[in-house]
């Protein structure tokens, strides 16, 4: 699932190609996408047109398309959703789900997913903070978001550090990615026990995360497929510049230890065995 680097990504994409611009036609080409608009793919299609979109604007992993009016368009991207913008009568990308053309006849927004377990949905009201995600908590880039606050919090979980920073009622954005690198960043190891970190450390790992979210945001996000693209369908590169995650038997960059990968959660989490040491109370 792509994380708050590539999210940010395609929102800073959407923004010049849909603000103040309004729909003249939506056309669902499967209802799966479409699925959490209970009324259905035809009153989805309806319900948008002669609308105009606002600044669009995203919380951690998610996007939302604000409306004028207040409403607005909740995305959610899933582990291949993504958003393309081309010319009315260029051919669709294969896996295009939905098509929005706008009243001025320029570039059309379309909504591609391979899987389709993302999705857009409409939310009254949402244009400021969509209901469905007012759960979710700041992110590190957010002018709000108080690192030695949430630093605090996290310290009074009972659980391990890695865990924590995936607890999107936490800290909003960081993934499986950018919570390795924060962690190896930080030579932590990703079961600390969250209530053993001294407050500084707490606040640090955080900073860290969002010190690498800002470089991969840079080279537009971690790119390893052509699942993961702007809206001009550009791959990113920060693939490039990872220090431990998917580098398994590669020396680690401050070492030269090799990284190894652990099992974690149903998936994978890797660190350097010497600069992230295993804790004496370690938690899951």
């Amino acid at each position: 699932m792509p994380e708050l680097p590539e999210v940010e990504v395609v929102r800073r994409g959407l923004e010049p190609q849909l603000t103040g611009r309004t729909v003249a036609a939506v056309q669902v080409l499967h209802p799966r996408p479409v699925r959490r608009h209970l009324a259905g793919p035809a009153d989805f299609a309806a319900t948008l047109v002669g609308r105009t979109f606002d600044v669009p604007r995203r919380r951690g992993k998610y996007l939302w398309l604000p409306l004028t009016d207040g409403d607005a368009v909740l995305a959610h991207l899933g582990m291949s959703g993504q958003f393309r913008v081309d010319g009315p009568g260029r051919p669709l990308a294969r896996n295009t789900r939905v098509v929005v053309s706008f009243t001025d006849g320029r570039e059309e927004l379309r909504f591609v997913d391979q899987r389709m377990f993302g999705g857009l949905s409409l939310s009254p009201g949402g244009a400021g903070l969509p209901p469905e995600i007012a759960h979710i908590a700041l992110d590190p880039f957010d002018p709000a978001f108080d690192p030695a606050e949430v630093g605090r919090r996290l310290r009074r979980r009972r659980t391990g550090l890695k865990r924590a920073l995936l607890d999107q009622t936490l800290v909003s954005g960081i993934g499986n990615i950018y919570a390795d690198e924060a962690l190896w960043a930080s030579r932590l190891h990703w079961a600390r026990a969250t209530d053993t970190l001294a407050a500084a450390a707490a606040r640090d790992v955080l900073l860290a995360a969002r010190d690498v979210m800002a470089a991969a945001l840079q080279q537009g996000g971690t790119s390893f497929d052509a699942l993961y693209v702007d809206v001009n369908g550009s791959s990113g590169y920060f693939s490039r510049a990872l220090a431990v995650y998917g580098q398994a038997d590669r020396p680690c960059p401050r070492c030269g230890t090799a990284v190894v990968r652990d099992s974690f959660m149903n998936r994978s989490s890797y660190r350097c065995p010497r600069c992230q040491r295993r804790p004496r109370s370690a938690r899951w």
